[in-house]
């Protein structure tokens, strides 16, 4: 599909300015002579210098020698954890001046549009590993601001594992692949991580959002984002609130089924990577809002735990999200190593008007990220990497190192000076646009290795959430953890989920798990938690936006196929801000068109909604091929909406799918608007969740 013309707003002053300071690093090979990295022009880049046709390769080859050299050193470490990783540039637009409550500058004028680029991740595996599997995923922001860089640097889920950084190393450690045999890759089911878990219950509540829906998201343009930390915003009068921050996919959050998401890891790994890719460059550019709890610092012990504990939410129905502003993603990156590879996100690049709280995992990873960088990245002057540097001068006396690229001129590098004239120094932090003033925060106590015991309830969370969901997302997380668990091989560890876990929060998840792993029912917990006031805005299946825009909709075709009535399908799907895909058996010619994929290189996993198109002959060829069979029944299966038209009803009928199922929409060539409204409604549900029963026993 051919791109659409990107969208051109007023106000990008901080834009513009961002893309004409990394236009200068962009290297464009168009008119240009091949070269070393010295600049000499290269004659012939096919054979090394030879002491005659057959003889020995000589050393004096510079040319070969600088090229294989450069060749040998280009990978650097990948990341330890979120290694796995895809991206995009985009801006962010407050909307509202945001001055009551912080004096940052990218939240005050909602004419400017700040440069951002976004890391998406997975946690557990290598930078090869699937994207699809079970896991946490980062959600990180780089705000380009005219006061600095500010990261925003999150995950899909608000909470987290641990609750102290001390603990970080020890659960990577846990849920990395296991060190005898280097296994599995990219998934937790394995014995070390849930020892772990099962021996750490302030993991409890994480690890059941990792059970649900929310760890197999349908795509990155789908999937909420949380800032997981209690922040604070300063004003420009000092006055300070807490803040957690929130990302709200616009198109809605929808996630993928388990049996989906196993075999889109086989059939394309990179499936979130090429649905964001593709969906920027048609011109479907994902749009995220930023919202915010706002907490009155005279507020912070109100909540029956505490607002600095990582592995607790606040529940929107007691603190409402308010929506400030959005961020459209709207430009691919030009190089996925100098971009992606190399960006650099710190939870401790600030502004003025942002600060921290005393959150004991945010503390840890205020030094971590920098010692990562500095090892991954090769020195200290990571942030002189085209990607990681700020739109503001980075102006100071900090010399030398590995990979310098500033040129500093003055005879000074210290501070005070007065041979510079005493610059660069320091600015007023109560001027207008004075320098970073930590807010004042009265701090006592003694020096003490313990734990606040506002952070010992491990488990009424976990028991908010669960109670929290659908009868459908509950299934599902029974599932996940009786999957999940059948892959441990040690007996005690499974127990001790079951027993020790499971029924402190919801006994009845318990004794469901313990059956499918085929445990004696478990008693009551002994810290059992009882009925929690249920939380709705924690159900996924709440946060479907009806519609099909930028859904990806399979036309199932061969030759002979009504084409006049194709096309009138794929106008109206548009219309709706669908994206149509025409798919065969064949790459072949379908009269006038052309199919954009065949059955067996797009199968069902991989699109949202399928349309079974008239014609006699295509319709009989489809009835016939196992691929197309296989593709509607998987589609019923993982309950996609789906509509045949004209002769397209037969191979529903070779299928045995009844016409009147729930989300299936069939009807005579002369019925397709009113079949095409009935087939959007039901697509526009993301999943027609009232058939499950009946999929199950479909042999897809």
């Amino acid at each position: 599909m051919a791109s659409k013309p990107r969208k051109q707003t007023a106000g990008s002053t901080s834009t513009d300015a961002r893309s004409e300071a990394l236009e200068s690093s962009r290297s464009r090979p168009a008119g240009e002579a091949l070269r070393t990295n010295q600049g000499v022009k290269i004659a012939d880049n096919q054979n090394t210098l030879r002491a005659g046709p057959r003889g020995p390769s000589l050393l004096e080859d510079f040319i070969m020698r600088e090229k294989i050299t450069h060749f040998d050193h280009e990978r650097i470490p990948e990341r330890i954890v979120h290694a796995r990783g895809s991206a995009a540039h985009g801006v962010f637009q407050v909307y509202e001046p945001m001055t009551e409550f912080t004096k940052a500058a990218f939240l005050q004028d909602p004419s400017v549009q700040t440069p951002v680029y976004v890391r998406f991740s997975t946690v557990q595996g290598p930078r090869g590993s699937a994207d699809t599997v079970r896991d946490v995923r980062g959600f990180a922001v780089k705000f380009y601001t005219t006061e600095g860089n500010y990261d925003l640097v999150g995950n899909n889920m608000p909470v987290f594992f641990i609750q102290d950084a001390i603990k970080f190393p020890d659960f990577v450690h846990a849920v990395k692949p296991e060190a005898p045999n280097e296994m599995p890759t990219g998934g937790s089911a394995h014995d070390t991580f849930w020892d772990f878990v099962s021996l750490v219950p302030e993991s409890t509540h994480m690890v059941l959002w990792t059970m649900s829906d929310r760890a197999i998201p349908r795509s990155l343009r789908t999937m909420e984002g949380f800032g997981v930390h209690t922040f604070r915003f300063v004003n420009g009068d000092g006055k300070a609130r807490f803040v957690k921050f929130h990302w709200r996919p616009v198109l809605g959050s929808y996630s993928l089924l388990w049996d989906e998401a196993q075999k889109i890891a086989g059939k394309d790994p990179d499936f979130h990577r090429r649905d964001l890719w593709q969906a920027i460059e048609r011109g479907d550019f994902p749009e995220y809002e930023l919202g915010v709890q706002l907490i009155e610092e005279k507020d912070q012990h109100t909540f029956g735990f505490d607002l600095f504990d990582p592995t607790k939410l606040v529940p929107e129905e007691l603190v409402p999200v308010r929506v400030i502003g959005k961020m459209t993603l709207n430009r691919n990156p030009d190089n996925f190593f100098a971009e992606t590879e190399q960006v650099a996100f710190h939870p401790g690049h600030i502004v003025p008007g942002i600060d921290f709280s005393n959150d004991p995992l945010l503390q840890g990873r205020l030094f971590s990220y920098t010692d990562t960088q500095i090892s991954r990245l090769g020195g200290a002057n990571f942030h002189e990497i085209p990607i990681n540097r700020p739109l503001a001068p980075n102006v100071n006396n900090q010399r030398d190192g590995m990979h310098r690229q500033t040129i500093n001129v003055g005879q000074a590098s210290y501070e005070p000076n007065s041979l510079n004239d005493a610059w660069p120094k320091e600015t007023d932090p109560a001027a207008r646009d004075g320098g970073f003033d930590s807010y004042p925060e009265p701090l006592e106590g003694t020096r003490v290795r313990v734990r606040s015991e506002s952070f010992a309830d491990h488990f009424s969370q976990a028991a908010l959430f669960y109670q929290s969901m659908s009868d459908v997302e509950k299934e599902h997380i029974a599932a996940a953890y009786q999957f999940e668990l059948g892959k441990v091989t040690h007996p005690a560890i499974r127990e001790r989920v079951v027993d020790e876990i499971l029924a402190n929060y919801d006994l009845d998840l318990a004794k469901t798990v313990a059956w499918g792993l085929g445990l004696p029912a478990p008693q009551k917990g002994s810290k059992a938690v009882g009925k929690q006031q249920p939380s709705p805005a924690l159900s996924l299946l709440n946060r479907v936006k009806p519609g099909i825009r930028t859904r990806k909709i399979a036309l199932l075709a061969a030759p002979g196929a009504d084409e006049a009535s194709i096309d009138a399908i794929r106008k109206a799907l548009e219309s709706e801000g669908a994206a149509p895909v025409l798919i065969a058996p064949t790459l072949a010619p379908i009269g006038a068109m052309h199919p954009d994929a065949t059955l067996a290189g797009m199968p069902s996993i991989m699109i949202d909604a399928v349309i079974v198109c008239g014609g006699d002959a295509s319709a009989k060829t489809l009835a016939q091929s196992g691929d197309a069979r296989h593709f509607v029944l998987e589609a019923f299966k993982h309950l996609k909406a789906i509509a045949a038209f004209g002769a397209g009803r037969d191979v529903l009928k070779a299928v045995q799918l009844p016409d009147d199922a729930d989300g299936v929409a069939t009807g005579g060539d002369s019925d397709v608007n009113a079949i095409l409204k009935k087939f959007i409604d039901a697509a526009g549900q993301h999943r027609v969740w009232s058939r499950r029963g009946a999929a199950e026993l479909v042999p897809a």
